[in-house]
């Protein structure tokens, strides 16, 4: 990966600086990038996202200090680093900022590895999914119509693994 991006290279480099110790940078590809481009997902698409937000669900106070309006906006994809805990939070402060609950995702498990594994589904199913699969770290989640092209564009390792759990509210009606 790139420390970057979500590492802690600044605070490596300030280390260093402070410190009066010689450096160079050999920047390093992030996770969001590889782990995409493996599991066959354009980042951007002209037909379904036109912007892309990196974004970590381990914040250092809370996940309550992201902007989850601007997170919830359309024709986007989100790129969302070091989730796998948080899964069930992210969906419901997602779908309160009133992203659809039919938004594609894909969780891309030990991404551009042998034993790469892609989980593909819609938000509303998203931390079941997970369990029933029993996905770990390291895991990139990518949440957009973008995340929808896996399953017709991947090309390495074994196709997506897709879930079909609705919402419960729609899986028993009252």
């Amino acid at each position: 990966g790139d420390p970057f991006v979500f590492g802690r290279g600044g605070e490596e480099l300030e280390f260093l600086r402070a410190h009066g110790i010689a450096y160079e940078v050999i920047p390093g590809i992030t996770a969001a990038v590889a782990c995409a481009a493996y599991a066959g997902i354009p980042l951007t698409h002209r037909d379904h996202a036109q912007s892309l937000r990196l974004v970590t669900a381990h914040c250092k106070d809370s996940l309550d200090t992201l902007d989850w309006k601007s997170l919830a906006q359309n024709q986007q994809t989100l790129a969302v680093y070091m989730g796998v805990a948080g899964l069930e939070t992210l969906r419901e402060r997602l779908l309160l900022a009133g992203v659809s609950p039919a938004l594609p995702f894909a969780l891309v498990e030990n991404g551009s590895r042998p034993q790469q594994r892609v989980i593909a589904g819609t938000l509303a199913a998203l931390p079941e999914a997970a369990r029933h699969h029993q996905v770990q770290s390291p895991a990139l989640l990518i949440l957009g119509e973008v995340a929808a092209l896996a399953g017709t564009l991947h090309w390495f390792g074994a196709a997506p693994l897709v879930t079909p759990w609705q919402p419960a509210a729609s899986q028993h009606p009252d």
